[in-house]
């Protein structure tokens, strides 16, 4: 469910533009394969594609410092709001990109990625928007390209449907498929990091589905 517009907020956006690509000063081509250069540090890069609100990568951020990290997200009105949390944790390990993922060719080079997240994307239920998945082997062939590998995607859903036809992907893309949940919340995992969604439909019974896909 797309919020309603917030038109301030092409504004107060550029009060992070240390950290955040608005969508008038979007990411593009020159910062294909210099990440670890804009960031100024070595480490290992890890992206999440559609951020959301901020509570899955501002929590990661915090307890991974070592590591580079990307949030994606299409609606500016949204990503508004993660930017807030990143200052709000003084976390200077996260770079934020109002952009489409349809075209993460041209902001990432092949290789340059050590990791993947997808959490709670839009399902697509209808069949004749299947490829439009994040987890299409359409967009999994460009993820194969532009991890290293071993690389990693992990993608959680409350959506039984989406992730039962991911993994059917995931097998048609031979990658190896590990660390499979259909209720994630049931094994009671210290570990794991929830998204603004996760919490919310896990709150109303939902049963939250994980699994780690390995790219070689």
């Amino acid at each position: 469910m797309r919020l309603r517009r917030k038109p301030w907020v092409d504004k107060a956006i550029h009060d992070f533009d240390d950290f955040v690509y608005a969508k008038d000063n979007a990411a593009d081509e020159a910062q294909r394969g210099h990440w670890k250069e804009i960031f100024g540090r070595d480490g290992q890069l890890y992206v999440e594609l559609g951020t959301g609100k901020g509570d899955f990568i501002s929590q990661m951020a915090l307890k991974n410092p070592d590591i580079n990290f990307i949030g994606i997200e299409a609606q500016q009105d949204v990503l508004y709001m993660a930017a807030k949390k990143i200052r709000e944790l003084g976390l200077t390990n996260v770079k934020l990109l109002v952009f489409d993922i349809n075209n993460i060719e041209l902001i990432f080079a092949e290789g340059e990625v050590d990791r993947f997240f997808i959490n709670f994307c839009d399902p697509w239920p209808k069949a004749r928007h299947a490829k439009r998945r994040l987890t299409h082997v359409g967009f999994l062939r460009r993820y194969a390209r532009l991890l290293k590998h071993p690389g990693k995607l992990i993608f959680k859903t409350d959506n039984r449907p989406l992730f039962d036809f991911s993994l059917e992907q995931f097998e048609a893309a031979n990658l190896k498929v590990e660390d499979v949940s259909f209720d994630l919340h049931s094994e009671n995992r210290a570990d794991n990091i929830m998204t603004e969604y996760e919490r919310k439909f896990s709150s109303l019974g939902e049963k939250i589905n994980r699994c780690e896909v390995t790219f070689s």
